[in-house]
């Protein structure tokens, strides 16, 4: 099979198309060949050598942690139903989604529902049930005036159509007119370009106090994000990516500020499986037709490109490979 391989962490350059031998399925294991492959931010961090909560990876690695695809083999043991089925599923902490082959346990596959193609399904799986997580600490309804920083990326354009189905009105930021033009078609009441140095005041015009800032950005859009909160509101932090994956830490605002990655979001979403409990959320949602995730397709050969572009905020939505 085609596989990505990393064998020195980095720069982008060094992730490079290989030749290698096919994976087979362990017991209760399937093999699936991948359609679709999702790039992550902390795929970068890690291809730089910064592994982030996970333990690093044994070198050589095939990076990627999101796959979706048809199953074509099974392990001993495995439910023979699976074979054939459309599948999307998290690897977890095991790399080995940047290839045409990927194997996983059996119970971590979801079906993918009709109408859905591999690559929404990849999208879904990863910043779909990250944004079920974010919305469970500040539910917005119809009195909410939202705002959300990095709109035009995969969980930004999703908690955006979130919001207005709910009801609230929805203020959506963005680097650059491209980008706006992206986040005012999603559906946001208010596109906004943080480049502008009058964007508080714009947003401030048009509906006065907001309520809710769901906050993956940090820095100083978030810290000026936080200062339109009406008193009670609230600024919920699932990242800080202006600071950059390693540097800084998030704005936090005492009383106001909810930072919910990590366990405190497994801990809300509750059950036996809480990771699993926010896939199917996800899924639901865009099966339903009321969550479209928007996806920037690369071919598998350019992952180093597709990193790159990552990296340097040249993307709208959730990046992904096919083969």
């Amino acid at each position: 099979m085609r596989a990505i391989r990393l064998h020195t962490f980095g720069p982008a350059e060094n992730l490079t198309l290989e030749e290698t031998e096919d994976p087979a399925p362990a017991p209760g294991q399937v093999r699936i060949a991948v359609a679709a492959s999702g790039v992550h931010l902390l795929d970068t961090a890690i291809r730089a050598g910064h592994p982030g909560p996970g333990p690093a990876p044994t070198l050589p690695t095939v990076p990627g942690r999101e796959v979706a695809g048809v199953v074509d083999a099974l392990g001993e043991g495995t439910d023979e139903a699976w074979l054939g089925k459309r599948v999307v599923a998290h690897l977890g902490f095991v790399p080995g989604g940047y290839a045409e082959l990927a194997v996983t346990d059996a119970d971590r596959l979801h079906e993918i529902p009709g109408g859905l193609d591999f690559a929404q399904a990849v999208a879904m799986i990863g910043t779909g049930r990250t944004t079920m997580g974010i919305v469970q600490f500040a539910e917005p309804g119809p009195d909410d005036v939202v705002v959300v920083p990095a709109a035009a990326g995969g969980i930004g354009t999703l908690l955006v159509q979130y919001a207005k189905n709910a009801g609230a009105t929805v203020v959506g930021l963005a680097g650059g007119p491209e980008k706006t033009e992206r986040v005012a078609a999603n559906g946001a009441d208010l596109a906004v370009d943080y480049r502008d140095p009058a964007w508080p005041e714009k947003v401030a015009a048009y509906r006065g106090e907001v309520t809710v800032v769901y906050d993956g950005v940090g820095g100083d859009i978030a810290r000026t994000a936080v200062g339109l909160l009406a008193p009670g509101g609230s600024h919920i932090v699932f990242g800080w990516s202006a600071e950059g994956i390693h540097g800084g830490e998030p704005l936090i605002v005492e009383g106001v500020t909810e930072q919910v990655l990590g366990p405190v979001m497994l801990e809300k979403a509750g059950g036996p499986r809480p990771v699993r409990t926010l896939e199917l959320r996800a899924l639901a949602e865009a099966a339903a037709g009321r969550l479209v995730p928007a996806v920037h397709r690369f071919p598998l050969a350019e992952a180093a490109a597709a990193h790159r572009a990552l990296e340097e905020r040249g993307t709208t939505g959730k990046v992904v490979l096919e083969p």
